[in-house]
């Protein structure tokens, strides 16, 4: 066995550097660390991984894209490639080249299977997980060639019947191609199905062509082969089924071109590409006036097989799994549809784990599991919340710490806070197996703590660590220590009600502990620094990550609504880190970010603020056809430029904030109404069910004879709560009665 020690490692990795007239990699990272507080971690290695395989495909992206730009390329890169496109980057020195424009997809999925089928902006569609794509074009008979990504403008949206499908509509010249993707299951095996339609008044061909790409990059194609009876193509092992022969295939690789680009294809029944680059195309003809359809189908086991082992095939149908979830009636339709489309993007991504994206985010974090669970809760479906909290022991370490990736303090205070929810809202005492999580999860936030109790700043918060909020390098984040004390104020009510009190009161103590060394700790910023708000860490100036603190009033509450502090932070946000009327996350996401602008709406509607229907609206206004949002969004491009492109934390708080508008807890009040302004209430206005810590209610606000009446249904865990309705233009109503009509007096 080699003795390591015995090597001077250091010495050889300066001398080798010194060689070759590169930089001292030790002392740059040395430099780059100096930047953040010293932790004992640095940056979780599992997003350090996951980083290196992004930055590695935009390297093969830099290497194939520019040299090759008479290709059909997906939509991103149609405009960030393009000089005249407010979507144009330029290159540069830059090693790689990366989607940081149109980070825009739309999944489609089933309810119950871990599978994200991906459909772009202009209909390319991703079939598999991070694999290649097809695309669809039409060719006229004066060989023009309509490709939607290279088109200014197409129409999509998201079809919300009984099936959940993407439809893409490509009109130009008198040529009209139709696509619409769906997952189904047949025979107990997933699908994806793809319905094509083309028409044409001149005439032409439609073309399927298969892309060596996806909304990432570039993705190896090294074998195409043709199906028995050309019904398809084999993509290495992977069958691309159509209803109906092709009048004509057409396959290429690297060395020919593009295969709808250049008149060089090959005619055979199969094609390799040693450098993973083949293309192929089959074309159906249409005649003058007429209209082509062609179905394909994409056989999703494999994938299912692939990445998740032992998950069996639920047939849940949509109309099932939202059967009962809230229904929304309210007089604005477009945030009426951005519910419908939240609530499935909800649900296709906790049919396992909890994903904050079908892509990109195809991975566990607690925070965002947090947050999403609370909106799993919003829609009624504690049972499917429950499924998810029954296996985070499965991710506690011995120590107590629930850990998704190393370095992030805010993770056990947030396992318990969902715990929590659940428990309350499904009226759930947990078994003993989960009890024993829930008192060691709270016992490491009570170690983790560091002592110094003589550290005004420091002394009693949870140590420096990384943030994957991204609230910057590692630091002392007053976002892990809210979560930290909400985690055992969590922990100390789930055990009360289990019965122990006495470990009950320990946290109980414990929780008020930490809360006072984390206000002492503000107190004793220099006003200077903090000017009268929180900054993200005792030791940072007042900058975007402020926001993060916010977390204490929404949806923690472990201030009062309207706090001072609270609201001169966000105001502060407000003045310093907007663009164009939303929240502009200057750290990573470098772009408007939703969930949080919404997190900042949420405040404002708790301090009875009107300015959240302005955060409200312009998310909205920034959603994408298919009604969702990715993690960031470009100033300029209006498509991501950050994360998933399909974000399930923005989903989840869109839903939160939904709720809010109807029904909000405030401590042990329910709230509601208080955020219906005029221009929303129709003739009946109705929200519900919605889970809540004393049971599942509903609420209806209805025009009558009389003006405005309210009617709330509510099944109780034991006695009723405080309910209190607060219609804006009304005046409050207070200890009322559910299962009546309310009648409400104007102002």
């Amino acid at each position: 066995m080699i003795r390591w020690r015995w090597i001077p490692v250091k010495y050889l990795i300066r001398r080798a550097a010194r060689a070759y007239g590169l930089i001292d990699p030790l002392t740059f990272l040395a430099r780059m660390r100096s930047f953040s507080q010293p932790s004992e971690v640095k940056e979780p290695m599992e997003l350090v991984r996951a980083g290196i395989l992004f930055q590695a495909r935009g390297v093969i992206n830099a290497r194939a894209i520019q040299f090759n730009l008479d290709w059909v390329w997906p939509f991103w890169v149609e405009r960030q490639f393009n000089p005249s496109s407010p979507s144009f980057i330029p290159r540069g020195y830059a090693p790689t080249h990366v989607n940081l424009t149109h980070r825009n997809w739309t999944a489609v999925g089933l309810p119950g299977l871990p599978l994200y089928p991906l459909v772009d902006p202009n209909g390319l569609v991703t079939p598999l997980y991070d694999g290649w794509s097809l695309d669809f074009a039409f060719i006229t008979v004066e060989g023009e060639k309509l490709f939607p990504s290279r088109l200014d403008h197409v129409e999509q949206k998201l079809c919300l019947d009984k099936e959940l499908a993407v439809q893409t509509i490509v009109d130009k010249n008198g040529h009209r191609l139709t696509s619409l993707v769906r997952m189904i299951v047949h025979e107990g095996q997933p699908l994806l199905n793809i319905s094509l339609t083309a028409r044409s008044d001149t005439g032409g061909r439609l073309a399927v062509s298969l892309r060596p790409y996806n909304p990432e990059g570039i993705q190896f194609v090294e074998k195409i082969g043709l199906l028995p009876g050309s019904l398809g193509f084999l993509v290495d092992e992977t069958p691309v089924l159509f209803d109906r022969k092709p009048d004509r295939f057409a396959l290429s690789n690297y060395a020919r071109g593009d295969v709808l680009t250049v008149p060089e294809t090959f005619n055979g029944d199969k094609i390799e590409c040693p450098i993973g680059m083949a293309t192929a195309a089959a074309e159906f003809n249409c005649q003058p006036a007429g209209t082509v359809s062609v179905d394909l189908t994409v056989a999703l086991t494999p994938d299912l097989q692939k990445h998740f082992k032992g998950v069996e095939v639920n047939p849940l149908t949509w109309p099932e799994a939202l059967a009962d979830t809230p229904q929304l009636e309210m007089a604005d339709e477009r945030l009426c549809f951005l519910f419908e489309a939240a609530k499935r993007t909800l649900m296709m991504l906790s049919a396992h784990e909890i994903y904050p994206g079908p892509f990109t985010y195809r991975r566990f974090w607690f925070r965002d599991a947090a947050l999403m669970g609370n909106a799993l809760l919003g829609l009624n479906r504690a049972d499917r919340l429950g499924f998810h909290v029954a296996r985070l022991p499965n991710r506690q370490k011995r120590d107590g710490y629930f850990e998704s990736q190393e370095g992030e303090w805010d993770s056990n205070g947030q396992a318990l806070w969902m715990i929590n929810r659940w428990s309350r809202c499904s009226d759930t005492i947990p078994d003993k197996s989960l009890l024993r999580s829930i008192v060691l999860g709270a016992d490491w936030i009570i170690d983790k703590r560091m002592e110094r109790k003589t550290d005004p700043l420091l002394g009693g918060l949870l140590p420096a660590g990384f943030s994957a909020e991204h609230l910057g390098p590692n630091d002392y984040y007053y976002w892990d220590d809210f979560w930290g004390i909400a985690g055992l104020r969590s922990a100390a009510e789930l055990l009360w009600r289990a019965g122990n009190s006495v470990q009950a009161e320990i946290y109980l103590k414990q929780a008020a502990d930490f809360e006072q060394a984390v206000f002492r700790s503000i107190e004793a910023i220099p006003p200077s620094r903090s000017r009268g708000c929180i900054p993200a860490s005792p030791l940072r100036r007042l900058d975007a990550g402020a926001i993060g603190s916010l977390v204490a009033d929404y949806p923690l509450q472990l201030t009062p609504a309207g706090d001072q502090r609270i609201m001169n932070t966000l105001d502060f946000i407000y003045r310093h880190c907007f663009y164009r009327g939303g929240f502009f996350q200057d750290m990573i996401h470098s772009g408007v970010n939703i969930y949080l602008t919404l997190d900042l709406a949420q405040t404002l509607l708790r301090a009875e603020d009107n300015r959240f229907a302005d955060l409200m609206q312009k998310a909205a206004e920034l959603a994408t056809p298919t009604g969702n949002w990715p993690e960031a969004i470009h100033p300029f491009s209006g498509g991501g430029c950050m994360g998933d492109g399909q974000h399930g934390w923005a989903a989840a708080e869109w839903i939160m904030m939904i709720r809010s508008l109807f029904v909000r807890e405030e401590g042990e009040t329910l709230v509601f109404g208080s955020g219906l302004l005029p221009q929303w209430l129709g003739e009946s206005t109705v929200f519900g069910p919605t889970a809540t810590p004393h049971g599942p209610v509903s609420v209806n606000f209805y025009r009558d004879a009389g003006g405005v009446s309210a009617h709330i249904n509510g099944r109780w865990h034991s006695q009723q709560p405080e309910l209190k309705i607060a219609l804006p233009g009304f005046q409050p109503a207070d200890n009322i009665r559910a299962e009546t009509t309310v009648p409400l007096k104007p102002l």
